[in-house]
């Protein structure tokens, strides 16, 4: 919320005397912290004369009216669309055969009871394990008592014999394949030419003999490793003791064998399918109009010459860069020795002529291509209807002209403002008061 131009005024010497009000008590307390048993003396009133009435304030001129701005034009009315042009009829769709009824499974065979699992034989009694006696002295090792043998394993029953699998129907024989054609014979390849024997290489020169190597000094024998102690003779195990033999299991009964399932009837021959009717000829597609031709570009006019430009200054002559010392010659090679001349090469002896190759056989022409039968002929498109033509819209109504605003008259001058009349003066306690009580001025302003 802004707070009108008129009570600014009023409202800052108010705050400012507030503030001075509390500075002045804030030092006063400070001042008379260590005098707590001091009464204050009485402080009289100050005596304000009677204050001047302010002058009424000019009554501010009536703010002018906004302009009205004017209606907006009614919109123009657009004309209705055409309608769609009318769909082609599509040909009915040909109705499909009635599929026959399913024919009915057969039931499930019914399962057949089996006989009753026999009882699991009675565990063998676990021999008491004997008491371990106590370990001698650390170097002799204790003797370990007789484990009982294991028994001996029974003999599993013999399995009942499997069902007879009932026989497959025999599978339709396949047609036979027909005979591919005879593919022509391919021709015979030609015979290859002899090659000419290589020319017979020179013998490699001999390598030079090697020095022979200086004889190495044999290395010296290896002391003898000492004898280790015998080993002690481990003792002799005790035998383990014969395990109890276990009971014979009983045989299983026989399974009962499987029925046999019944033959599936044959399916019915499906109807043949209907012939699909003729499609109807498409109409003829009308000529497309001729496009008007555009309007030619009209011609750019001319650039305007650009300014000459002012000629370059001339750069100052750079420095003569200082010569260099002349290089020192370098020393003389020394000249390579001459190699030896190679030794004459034997001619080559000249290569038999090649006999003429055998002319291939003729291949067989290959037999022409029945003749495509022609492309049936598309049928002609409908005609489409042609386009209405849009009516051109009408032009939009000129805006009026916004009116001038109003100027907005002066702002009345402030008269001046009175000057307070003079403060009485103090009494004896002048000091005292303007010391501790100095913030009585703003008060009454």
């Amino acid at each position: 919320m802004r707070t009108p131009p008129r009570w600014r005024s009023v409202l800052a010497p108010a705050a400012m005397a507030a503030a001075l009000a509390a500075a002045a008590l804030g030092g006063t307390g400070a001042a008379h912290a260590d005098d707590h048993d001091a009464p204050h003396a009485a402080t009289p009133a100050p005596a304000h004369g009677p204050q001047p009435a302010h002058p009424a304030k000019p009554d501010h001129p009536a703010e002018p009216g906004r302009p009205q701005y004017p209606g907006k034009p009614d919109q123009p009315v657009h004309p209705a669309k055409p309608g769609q042009p009318e769909q082609p009829v599509h040909p009915a769709k040909p109705e499909y055969p009635v599929h026959p009824d399913k024919p009915q499974y057969p039931g499930k065979p019914e399962r057949p009871v089996h006989p009753d699992k026999p009882a699991h034989p009675a565990k063998p009694v676990t021999p008491v394990t004997p008491v371990k006696p106590e370990y001698p002295a650390h170097p002799a090792k204790p003797v370990h008592p007789e484990k009982p043998a294991h028994p001996v394993t029974p003999e599993k029953p013999a399995y009942p014999a499997k069902p007879v699998k009932p026989e497959y129907p025999a599978k339709p024989a396949h047609p036979a394949t027909p005979a591919k054609p005879a593919y022509p014979a391919t021709p015979a390849k030609p015979e290859q030419p002899s090659k000419p024997a290589y020319p017979a290489k020179p013998a490699k020169p001999a390598y030079p003999a090697k020095p022979a190597h200086p004889a190495t000094p044999a290395k010296p024998a290896y002391p003898a490793k000492p004898a280790y102690p015998a080993k002690p003779a481990k003792p002799e195990y005790p035998s383990k003791p014969a395990k109890p033999d276990y009971p014979a299991k009983p045989a299983y009964p026989a399974k009962p064998a499987k029925p046999e399932y019944p033959s599936k009837p044959a399916y019915p021959a499906k109807p043949a399918k209907p012939e699909q009717p003729s499609k109807p000829a498409y109409p003829a597609k009308p000529a497309k109009p001729d496009y008007p031709s555009k309007p030619a570009k009209p011609e750019l006019p001319a650039k305007p010459a650009y300014p000459a430009k002012p000629a370059k200054p001339d750069y100052p002559a750079k420095p003569a860069h200082p010569s260099k010392p002349a290089k020192p010659a370098y020393p003389a090679k020394p000249s390579k020795p001459d190699h030896p001349a190679k030794p004459a090469y034997p001619a080559k002896p000249a290569k038999p002529e090649q006999p003429s190759k055998p002319a291939y056989p003729a291949k067989p022409a290959k037999p022409a291509h029945p003749a495509k039968p022609d492309h049936p002929a598309k049928p002609a498109y409908p005609s489409k209807p042609a386009k209405p033509q849009h009516p051109s819209k009408p032009a939009h109504p000129s805006k009026p002209v916004k009116p001038e605003h109003p100027s907005k008259p002066a702002h009345p001058s402030k008269p001046d403002h009175p000057s307070k009349p003079a403060k009485p003066s103090k009494g004896k306690h002048s000091g005292h008061e303007d010391k501790g009580h100095g913030g009585h001025e703003g008060h009454g302003d």
